[in-house]
């Protein structure tokens, strides 16, 4: 297996990437999430402090090297930053559709053997609830949003917060745990294990080393010219490959913000807000909003109408240029 380049022997891991960016530009956006209307951000340095008091509340919890920890919800920052704090604690992350129903998950939480879940809110602890039986190595749950789990009975069920605030009062055995087991993640070591859909039969389970993330991640940042000021909306599912690789590969490597929308429902808003300057999406994404921009424009004044078709034709002219970062003199060409 390829071994880092020289220079980058620290950068063997996700955890290590966090560290070194956290660092080197700690007070840099590294995470973003649209709440209530307002953008809450987390710069790299506390995306660190919560992924180590993370790590030791799992420690706290009695999380063992090796262990699969499942992760279902949308894209939120805590989520991406508990898959990191997971590999720190010697646990092997598994993301899992949040659209998926509880029979389907099911089959990934018992074929991985997941001994701890988090979740991000009540719909997806009721599904695990519903098949906690038929899973033998399940052991705890962790929840973010606690809306509607106030009367739930929590032997089991621990909140977000709770497990943070545990592992920012251990003691100093916990921390010399998580310090030997993430000083031994190795770079063949397992970053992540990712389920396929299964739309030709039972999901298959594929794991992928820490080489294997980077260096994708590395090589892609390279090709694209990506730099710490990019910034990303992250809106993909988290058990899907591309999203890891954008969303945390890409982001740990270049040190770009990734931004989680709120719902799915105010995604044009975000995006607008935004204005992402890396945004991957499938052909039809692409069709359904230039669709929706054409049938606005249609109902538009005959100003605007001379506006948009004016920019266009002139984007059409200079858009190559401004992708190439050719921007000397594009505008006076208008």
């Amino acid at each position: 297996m390829a071994q880092p380049d020289s220079g980058t022997n620290t950068m063997v891991s996700i955890p290590a990437l966090l560290r070194r960016n956290a660092n080197s530009f700690g007070n840099s956006a590294a995470f973003r999430e649209k709440e209530f209307g307002i953008w809450q951000t987390w710069t790299w340095s506390k995306a660190l402090d919560e992924a180590e008091n993370f790590g030791l509340g799992l420690v706290e919890l009695g999380i063992e090297t090796g262990d699969f920890v499942a992760i279902i919800g949308r894209n939120r920052p805590d989520l991406y930053i508990s898959m990191i704090a997971i590999q720190m604690a010697g646990g092997i992350p598994v993301p899992l559709y949040q659209d998926a129903v509880a029979e389907e998950m099911e089959y990934v939480l018992a074929h991985c053997g997941a001994k701890f879940v988090v979740a991000g809110d009540q719909e997806q602890v009721d599904k695990v609830l519903e098949i906690q039986s038929k899973l033998p190595d399940f052991e705890q749950m962790i929840y973010l949003d606690g809306r509607g789990l106030r009367k739930y009975d929590h032997s089991k069920l621990h909140s977000f917060a709770s497990v943070m605030e545990s592992g920012k009062n251990c003691g100093d055995n916990s921390r010399s745990i998580l310090e030997k087991r993430e000083s031994a993640i190795s770079y063949d070591a397992t970053c992540v294990m990712l389920y396929t859909s299964g739309t030709t039969g039972k999901p298959k389970g594929v794991v992928l080393s820490n080489a294997n993330i980077i260096e994708t991640a590395k090589t892609t940042c390279e090709f694209d010219n990506l730099k710490r000021e990019d910034e990303i909306l992250a809106y993909l599912p988290m058990a899907w490959i591309g999203d890891f690789i954008f969303s945390v590969g890409q982001a740990m490597w270049s040190g770009f913000c990734v931004n989680c929308p709120e719902s799915a429902d105010t995604l044009s808003t975000d995006l607008r807000e935004i204005g992402p300057t890396y945004y991957f999406a499938p052909p039809r994404v692409f069709e359904m909003q230039l669709t929706n921009v054409m049938i606005r424009m249609e109902d538009s004044g005959r100003f605007k109408k001379w506006l948009f078709d004016y920019f266009m034709a002139h984007a059409r002219r200079v858009g190559s240029d401004i992708l190439d970062g050719k921007v000397g003199g594009i505008w006076k060409q208008a």
